[in-house]
């Protein structure tokens, strides 16, 4: 059975996003990775960070982890960087909400 601290050190042996799907035995496009290694990543990132509780057992914390890397991997099989918007910079041409008072409309 593996332990959490023997999972974690794996993991932080790994330094790409190729390591951790070989790791993880996920089947991946090398070209596909190429393109969108950071946005893999970071959508992964992002799909741990939405988790409210991780796993307690070292086999279902993995399984979590290769659950939800497949899934930001498949998110760039099926669309592009651009599309998903992983990063602040693909948001940059949506509109910027922002307060102004009236006394500035006014110029006061």
């Amino acid at each position: 059975m593996m332990r959490d601290n023997d999972f974690f050190n794996d993991l932080e042996e790994l330094s790409s996003a190729e390591d951790f799907l070989e790791y993880f035995s996920i089947e991946f496009d090398p070209k596909v990775v190429h393109v969108n290694r950071l946005h893999i990543m970071q959508r992964f990132h992002d799909y741990l960070h939405k988790v409210s509780e991780l796993p307690k057992q070292g086999q279902a914390l993995s399984g979590l982890y290769k659950t939800l890397l497949t899934q930001a991997y498949e998110d760039f099989v099926a669309s592009d960087a651009q599309t998903e918007k992983v990063f602040k910079v693909f948001h940059a041409d949506e509109p910027q909400v922002g307060f102004v008072s009236v006394d500035q409309l006014l110029g006061s």
